[in-house]
């Protein structure tokens, strides 16, 4: 397999760091589960939290030490690991099943593997490597935000608390756009990029308006209080399909108290925040919300060209388009094939990030996918012209 692709120029002794870096709040996280959370409930959404932090230390040997140009791997320096943790084959849910390391054990693993990373990084500084430690550490990154959202799913307490702005409008200011050609994908030369962002192409998107800041919990309660969930002209055919089978009434994290809605964030239950971004709805959700305010998702394209205005606020929360996540003109997988091609289609893309997601993974060209019915993700919503 060829391994040499585009990366952000990070010395070996910046990767190395970066990836302490990244493995102490992984840690962190680990040390806040509850005493029975290293397995944790058995969930379509969840992985034990104990098979999950074998499999980033997998990873990253697997990557960084064990891959050849010839697409074969060296075996590991732990036998049998491959059969516990490579999540392309151990299908989910026997996760909770496997003779999994305990903690003590996936310590050694994991301390043994980055002695060995850290001294190939430091003798072989290629261009190859270089690629491969970086695809470690957003892989890493991104694990991290999962058990973030694991936290929230399963109430337990994190670490440290989120800051969320609290000052968005009832009725955000609208954007007008003109017709333009708006580029979607990344060029070779932008530093570290995913397969599914490949390549840098135009579209021509027509004039639009688009809302400023996302939507609020205010307003989004609006729609509640409106009958919104009962509201059946509202919903496509699917997310009428999902609301119907799950029941759903509120928000997941919602419930009601004589003084009005309460959010759960995490553990604690507050009352909702009129300004705070509207958070933890799915696709379904997001996209009715829209059509009773009379207007839509924006499309991807769109997203990226209302990017270039000023006033144009981002970053509170992984944000819904209409797009199924699909892969751009002459797609081909990276040498991880599975991180984008299995989720084709069946997926729907986000832009944005959201208040645990990493700086480095936050940028406009990032192409996040969750499929449309996900609840536990830290994303909401703007809306856009029809």
């Amino acid at each position: 397999m060829n391994l040499d692709r585009p990366v952000s120029g990070y010395t070996p002794e910046q990767l190395i760091a970066s990836l302490a870096l990244v493995r102490d709040q992984l840690r962190t996280l680990a040390g806040y589960l509850p005493a029975d959370g290293w397995l944790g409930p058995r969930d379509p959404i969840l992985n034990p939290p104990l098979w999950e932090i074998g499999h980033i230390i997998w990873f990253q040997e697997r990557w960084c030490l064990r891959a050849r140009a010839d697409d074969r791997f060296a075996d590991s320096l732990l036998p049998g690991v491959d059969a516990l943790y490579d999540s392309s084959a151990v299908p989910h849910d026997t996760r909770w099943d496997l003779a999994l390391l305990p903690p003590a054990e996936i310590d050694v693993y994991a301390d043994q593997i980055t002695a060995a990373v850290t001294a190939r990084l430091l003798s072989e500084s290629t261009p190859a490597l270089a690629y491969l430690a970086e695809l470690c550490l957003y892989h890493e990154l991104m694990h991290i935000e999962a058990w973030w959202m694991a936290f929230q799913y399963l109430g337990y307490a994190p670490p440290v608390a989120l800051g969320l702005p609290g000052d968005l409008p009832l009725l955000a200011q609208r954007l007008a756009l003109v017709e333009a050609a708006a580029t979607l994908g990344s060029g070779p030369h932008q530093g570290f990029i995913f397969d599914n962002e490949k390549w840098r192409h135009s579209v021509r998107v027509p004039a639009f308006d688009i809302d400023a800041t996302p939507v609020s919990e205010a307003a989004f309660a609006a729609f509640v209080d409106a009958g919104g969930y009962q509201h059946r002209a509202a919903w496509s055919e699917a997310g009428w399909a999902w609301r119907a089978a799950s029941g759903a009434s509120h928000p997941a994290y919602w419930r009601k108290a004589d003084d009005g809605w309460q959010v759960r964030r995490f553990a604690q239950w507050t009352p909702l925040h009129a300004g705070a971004p509207m958070l933890h709805v799915n696709g379904f959700e997001a996209e009715a919300c829209a059509a009773w305010l009379g207007r839509r998702l924006p499309s991807a394209a769109e997203w990226l060209h209302a990017t270039g205005a000023a006033d144009f606020v981002w970053g509170a929360g992984w944000e819904w388009t209409r797009d199924a996540f699909a892969p751009y003109p002459g797609f081909e997988p990276d040498p991880y094939r599975d991180y984008s091609q299995p989720w084709f289609h069946s997926h729907r893309e986000l832009r944005g990030g959201g208040p645990v997601t990493d700086a480095r993974l936050k940028r406009p060209g990032f192409r996040n996918f969750y499929l449309p019915e996900r609840r536990d993700v830290f994303a909401g919503f703007r809306t856009a012209s029809r």
